[in-house]
């Protein structure tokens, strides 16, 4: 896979990046908008507008490995430029959805667009840049959508000011000239997937398996673990994951690329993704609650107190690259994830119902903006070192996946947590704090597989000094 010499590597870097932006931004933007979202629909509960979040955040999951394949097949710079523009038209029905189930809606056909966007846009940098280049390049596209991501609440804060509709207006502009731009500039990568259709049903079996779990996570705390929905939601939910896995292993162009999984690497760099998006996502829910409930404070003034992290975010991963080059990717996505959970760690211990910024909040602030930046970017950077240039689009798409299935889950483990009613009054900092304690489980978890993956990183290595070895010893031509 090769980028024509046309193609200017910073061009491609900045489209890409302007789209896994707005991708990973809209995952994230929406939480500082909760409570007027609710105002303008009363009667809404916490459970029911988690899905304007996991009803997104669902069909993104699903939809990102159908989409690596496909552009496998297709071409990445044509699914690329076709997921941009559903995105950006789609971001506009949001703004103007007149209830909050026309909005589910929106979102989900907007979660489609982000799935076409977002594997297609990491094969497209990577055939961009050269092989010694590829692993900076990497690290400056996925520090941009952890950015993008962490940036959430302070910029939705500031558009909340004038109207929650806003937050999903902003992508449109972004959008038009990301597509526009794309078209003149993006290199033209030759399709070199396997030929055959993509498993749309496999697809739709992930959306039902991991959106039926999330339903059966926020109903329990108010139906009980044994009522008939939570039962119901988990029965479809091993039905629907179990589905998936049958089809993926007998379809020749499947949902879930299970050889890509079963590799060592790959695998645990996954399901690391998978713990820390969980604590990531959670994070982001339940701080909003913390500052606008407990604290009392104002949507602009929440969403500028969560602005540290994202600037330790933006310092740190400019060094993760060297860094794993340096240590491994499992050696710094687990001191990433010790130093996230340090952070909600510190929140449990020291915040309360008095505000305390600079001596509670800042702190934590600081140390999961510093997990962010080493963890995001270095698991990323994992399917270019581990997998050859035709699997990129169902690598990228396999990490970019447990990325977003780690973000259902976190949500709906967190309402499962907390409660549906729970809104972050002083009364409720018990619950407020439980959820702290989740995040630091979560990103202990993932500090535990990224340790796994780096000793499964060695392991590659020395087999692949083996490999060498033999063919030095015995080279083409001689027998043996």
């Amino acid at each position: 896979m090769t980028a024509p010499t046309a193609a200017r590597p910073r061009t491609v870097l900045l489209i890409t990046s302007a789209a896994a932006f707005l991708s990973s931004l809209d995952l994230f933007i929406v939480n500082i908008a909760f409570p007027d979202i609710r105002a303008d629909f009363p009667g809404t509960d916490l459970g029911q507008i988690s899905w304007v979040l996991n009803g997104y955040t669902v069909v993104f999951a699903a939809f990102l490995a159908l989409a690596g394949r496909l552009a496998d097949r297709v071409g990445h710079r044509r699914v690329f430029l076709t997921g941009l523009a559903v995105f950006t038209v789609a971001s506009a029905a949001c703004a103007f959805a007149p209830s909050v189930g026309l909005l589910v809606a929106a979102r989900a056909v907007q979660a489609l667009g982000a799935a076409l966007v977002t594997p297609t846009s990491l094969s497209l940098l990577l055939a961009a840049y050269p092989a010694e280049r590829r692993a900076h390049a990497v690290g400056a596209w996925a520090s941009i959508g952890a950015i993008a991501a962490a940036l959430g609440p302070p910029l939705g804060g500031l558009l909340v000011e004038a109207s929650w509709h806003w937050v999903f207006l902003v992508n449109v502009p972004v959008g038009l000239v990301a597509l526009v731009a794309g078209r003149r500039a993006l290199p033209r990568v030759a399709a070199t997937g396997a030929a055959g259709r993509p498993d749309v049903l496999g697809a739709i079996g992930l959306v039902v398996g991991v959106g039926a779990l999330a339903y059966a996570l926020v109903r329990a705390p108010d139906d009980g673990w044994a009522s008939v929905p939570v039962i119901a939601g988990l029965a479809a939910a091993v039905l629907g994951l179990a589905g998936v896995v049958l089809r993926s292993r007998r379809h020749p162009v499947p949902a879930l690329d299970l050889a890509v999984v079963r590799t060592p690497v790959m695998g645990l760099a996954a399901l690391a993704m998978v713990a820390f998006s969980t604590g990531f996502a959670a994070m982001l829910v339940v701080n909003v609650l913390f500052l606008t409930g407990t604290w009392g404070w104002s949507a602009p003034a929440a969403g500028l107190a969560l602005a540290p992290g994202p600037l330790v975010v933006v310092v740190v991963s400019r060094l993760t690259g060297h860094l794993t080059g340096r240590f491994g990717i499992g050696a710094v996505a687990a001191v990433g994830g010790l130093a996230f959970a340090a952070g909600p760690a510190w929140w449990a211990l020291r915040l309360g119902v008095t505000p305390e910024y600079v001596t509670g909040m800042l702190p934590g602030q600081l140390l999961t903006g510093l997990g962010v930046g080493l963890v995001l970017p270095s698991l990323s950077s994992v399917v270019g070192a581990a997998l050859p240039a035709h699997r990129w689009g169902t690598g990228s798409s396999l990490i970019t996946t447990a990325r977003q299935v780690g973000s259902v889950l976190g949500v709906a483990l967190l309402v499962s947590v907390i409660g549906t009613r729970t809104t972050g009054r002083p009364e409720e900092l018990g619950l407020v704090s439980s959820g702290w304690v989740f995040l630091a489980v979560a990103g202990v978890v993932a500090a535990l597989l990224a340790a796994a993956l780096a000793r499964a990183e060695r392991v590659a290595a020395r087999r692949g000094r083996a490999v060498q070895d033999r063919e030095v010893d015995c080279p083409a031509g001689r027998v043996g």
